[in-house]
């Protein structure tokens, strides 16, 4: 909070951002879900490699038969690809689900697409709530509407 002087004072708020469902959103939104959802099956195919040879690594420098040791050290390794594999595919699901979601979406319906914050000026008698309930709403990328008190 700064303030400007005894009369007003200069606050942030975070504005929401909206967006129209039109075509063309639905069509981009749906190529960056699958860029996402195609760079993570990349990732979870890296970490199957990188795992695969960290594992042939030790075993080439172990003993054979392979020692506790150098079980314990495969074993922690298949445990933290495990634990990684597990996180992407979580993320991975949650991008199929956003996918369908956005497909489902119907044309000039209105969705949160996300928030960015601003400055406002604030004096004495003004009403707070309605100066920090403001809204953007974009068509295509454009400002179709700003809703609040700016």
């Amino acid at each position: 909070m700064t303030d400007v002087s005894n009369s007003h004072l200069l606050l942030k708020r975070v504005i929401n951002i909206k967006v129209i469902v039109t075509p063309l959103w639905k069509e981009e939104m749906q190529q960056q879900l699958q860029a996402q959802i195609n760079q993570l099956d990349q990732q979870l195919q890296q970490l199957d490699i990188e795992g695969q040879r960290a594992i042939a690594a030790i075993q080439k420098q172990s003993l054979q038969p392979p020692g506790p040791q150098t079980l314990q050290q495969i074993d922690n390794i298949q445990l933290q690809v495990n634990q990684k594999k597990s996180e992407f595919l979580e993320q991975k699901n949650q991008m199929l689900q956003n996918l369908q979601q956005v497909q489902l979406l119907e044309l000039d319906q209105e969705v949160n697409q996300g928030q960015m914050e601003s400055f406002f000026r604030v004096e004495r008698g003004d009403n707070l709530i309605s100066k920090i309930q403001v809204e953007i709403v974009l068509r295509d990328g454009v400002v179709e509407d700003i809703r609040g008190d700016v």
